[in-house]
């Protein structure tokens, strides 16, 4: 067997242990769904004692400044999230190693395609994901993140799989390895953000006495952070990947004027690229000088999601263009 197929057969390893953490992830929830906290009460009081520190809200096994692993006072048994992380780490060892063999198969970064975007992209919303666990508990978002880890996955084997193999002499330069590299990160970030975001949506209806989120099926999301935590959380991560995603644009321009002889030519993928750009901007200046929060700052990262996904898939696919090597 080459090395190319055992990469393959690595991917898909991943995403059976990914799914297996799916499970796991939730279960977990549905089990916190159902349960009772005996310790509400003792709970408020402590929160009121201990707001200012980042303090879990009442009887949620999670909170801003909790520690992954920690079971707080009247919490269910959390023995399923932790297997949801141990088989998370196997998954994105498997993908590691998987994405290093398709680079050696092919003799080159391997980020070069849609395929190998995707293999890639979906690593770093994983290592993101177990990063920031590392620091504080977010095991609520591994339901979500694994969820389209899986999809993803997927979806590059099914629908944007090539042939490990070189590439065009525009793409045999070492902006392969900047521009791309730092725009996968940013896309791996972003993806995390988004989930964060649209849990943050969520609970938000439901602490709002939505009919359909406050029924007892949704009750796991009363075990979340509150709306203001998640939208920090979010928040967070949209300012590194914003800054990473600057870097993009500006590389790409470089890159460019040295393979095009221009900075600029409006095709398809920079234009699009500036739209994301313009999009998440715009969010982080409604945020932090206008007083724009809550709900209105969960859909601009949502929308600026939205284009990220277009980005990638409707402007490889749809347009024609000097960006066009998506392989397929």
């Amino acid at each position: 067997m080459d090395l190319a197929n055992l990469s393959v057969l690595l991917v898909w390893g991943a995403a059976t242990a990914l799914a297996v953490a799916l499970v796991a992830f939730a279960v977990d929830l549905s089990r916190l769904s159902g349960a009772k906290v005996d310790a509400r009460d003792a709970a408020r009081s402590q929160e009121r004692v201990a707001v200012g520190a980042g303090a879990a809200e009442p009887g949620s096994p999670y909170g801003p400044g909790s520690v992954a692993g920690a079971t707080p006072p009247g919490a269910v048994n959390r023995r399923l999230a932790g297997i949801g992380m141990s088989v998370t780490w196997l998954a994105i060892v498997l993908l590691l190693v998987a994405i290093v063999l398709r680079g050696v198969a092919a003799g080159r970064t391997p980020w070069a395609n849609m395929y190998e975007f995707t293999l890639v992209g979906t690593f770093v919303a994983l290592a993101v994901f177990v990063g920031v666990s590392t620091r504080r508990d977010v095991r609520f978002l591994g339901a979500f993140v694994t969820g389209l880890s899986v999809l993803f996955l997927v979806l590059a084997q099914q629908q944007f799989f090539v042939e490990a193999m070189g590439v065009q002499p525009a793409l045999q330069k070492y902006w392969l390895v900047i521009h791309v590299g730092v725009a996968i990160c940013a896309t791996g970030i972003f993806t995390v953000a988004f989930v964060t975001s649209v849990l943050q949506l969520l609970r938000d209806g439901r602490d709002n006495g939505s009919p359909l989120l406050g029924s007892r099926h949704w009750g796991w999301l009363d075990h979340t952070p509150t709306p203001s935590a998640l939208e920090s959380l979010s928040f967070r991560l949209n300012s590194v990947a914003f800054v990473l995603w600057t870097f993009t644009l500006i590389g790409g321009a470089i890159w460019a004027e040295d393979a095009w002889g221009r900075y600029w030519g409006w095709d398809p993928k920079e234009v699009w690229s500036f739209i994301v750009w313009v999009v998440y901007a715009a969010y982080l200046h409604a945020r932090t000088t206008r007083g724009w929060s809550g709900t209105r700052a969960a859909w601009f990262v949502v929308a600026g999601y939205a284009c990220v996904l277009f980005n990638f898939t409707g402007v490889n696919l749809i347009f024609n263009g000097k960006h066009s090597y998506s392989g397929l």
